[in-house]
């Protein structure tokens, strides 16, 4: 069974990784919507938790063509990329796009998910 999410190792500390990140989204015809801090979340109610952040990226004409087919693809947009730190190591990690279209076979949007696939897992590996 395929797995859900593309992720990879980075050597670049977790600051360098997000900023990377937001740079390669752009240059990609990609916009950063937000960025999650979820560990200064956590800290703002006395959790801790180590590094991650939670970067909503879009690019509007996918995102008008998927949603033309079926409203509730709106569900699973915008694409997210992690980038997060477990056991001392930077990782960042994305959901795979064209596996959107197996939740919605009907609304006939493989081609687009799979160009967006290939976007998003480069931003990915671009970042790294």
């Amino acid at each position: 069974m395929e797995t859900f999410d593309y992720t990879v190792q980075t050597t670049k500390a977790f600051d360098q990784a997000v900023s990377a990140i937001e740079a390669k989204t752009k240059e990609k015809g990609f916009a950063v919507l937000h960025i999650h801090d979820v560990q200064a979340i956590f800290a703002s109610k006395g959790i801790g938790h180590e590094p991650l952040k939670i970067i909503e990226i879009c690019n509007a004409k996918y995102s008008n063509q998927v949603l033309a087919k079926d409203i509730k693809i709106s569900l699973m947009l915008p694409c997210r990329i992690s980038v997060y730190v477990e056991g001392g190591k930077t990782y960042i990690s994305a959901l795979k796009p064209r596996l959107i279209a197996d939740f919605y076979p009907e609304a006939g949007i493989r081609a687009t998910a799979q160009e967006v696939d290939t976007i998003v897992l480069g931003i990915v590996d671009e970042s790294k």
